[in-house]
């Protein structure tokens, strides 16, 4: 059996991108990844020690061309029993393509493996419920949220193959690229400090990036916090934002409204701190201290220091 997983990478390989290779190894048979971008083939050959048997990179194809990187997924994707992206953008935007294209069934959407049955579990109702989808077609079309599986080393490095053939012509043109500032990706952190509007205003962030720092963790913040200028779009999460599952996710004076919720409730650790103890939020809390912030946070970064050491 053959599975075919798609990933970009510029810069590094980063944590999504292990896990679906993880994933479609685990699915079974051999895994050949589809790459496009600049990252070096040594490092992309380093993708076999977490399953892929071969890499395909396709140096002259551009990410943004969803109809062109389309075609060429599904011009060597013929023979897969499996096709594996992650769930993010490109994702979203390329698996309910090749879904038409080879009219093969769609699971978009999974947290977990394929139960014995064959169907796979996926988040609906905006992370609230579960439900289970089985295809009945030959070929199976997996997008892998993040944070579902863990990546495990296994092998070691893998062949890579290089392709400079000409797929179509370019339907998209970039004219200018903006990328989030920050050290820590929000999509690829493991650990989460967010802000709301209980902070008063964008002179207290402060607080949060220490904290933040202490941990290693990347910073957010609630829509109405980004709406009004205190912190910029691309920190904003929940469902009209950016979606994210981390390990841990510490929301300060934020009070959990439905919308913000339905893009974190798949953090494994949700900690909250608010004054307000009817806020929302406690509700979907595992952890939750009643108490101003501009006591509290500052008091609990200085009990990690003093944790690690610092």
């Amino acid at each position: 059996m053959k599975n075919v997983v798609y990933l970009h990478a510029e810069n590094a390989l980063n944590k999504a991108a292990l896990e679906i290779v993880s994933y479609a190894q685990r699915l079974g048979g051999n895994v050949t990844v589809l790459a496009t971008g600049s990252l070096s083939n040594d490092i992309l050959s380093t993708l076999g020690n977490y399953g892929a048997s071969e890499v395909i990179v396709h140096r002259t194809l551009s990410n943004n061309d969803d109809q062109n990187l389309t075609s060429w997924i599904a011009s060597m994707s013929s023979e897969a029993a499996n096709i594996v992206f992650s769930h993010d953008f490109t994702g979203k935007a390329i698996a309910p393509r090749l879904s038409v294209r080879l009219k093969s069934g769609l699971v978009s959407g999974a947290v977990a493996l394929p139960e014995s049955d064959g169907s796979v579990k996926v988040n609906v109702f905006s992370g609230k419920a579960f439900g289970f989808v089985k295809c009945h077609s030959s070929q199976r079309i997996i997008s892998l949220l993040p944070n579902s599986v863990a990546p495990e080393p296994i092998g070691a490095a893998c062949p890579v193959i290089e392709l400079n053939d000409a797929v179509g012509p370019n339907k998209v043109r970039v004219l200018s690229v903006k990328k989030p500032e920050g050290a820590i990706p929000l999509p690829e952190a493991d650990r989460v400090v967010s802000g709301g509007r209980g902070l008063k205003g964008p002179e207290h962030w402060g607080i949060l990036e220490d904290l933040a720092k202490t941990l290693g963790a990347a910073t957010a913040c609630s829509r109405p916090v980004a709406d009004i200028g205190w912190r910029p779009h691309h920190e904003h999460v929940g469902q009209t934002g950016v979606a994210i599952r981390p390990n841990l996710y510490i929301a300060v004076g934020i009070s959990g409204a439905i919308q913000h919720l339905a893009g974190v409730n798949g953090s494994k650790v949700i900690v909250v701190i608010n004054t307000d103890a009817e806020a929302p939020f406690f509700k979907a809390a595992d952890y939750g201290i009643v108490g101003d912030a501009f006591e509290v946070v500052p008091k609990f970064t200085a009990a990690l220091k003093k944790f690690a050491g610092q």
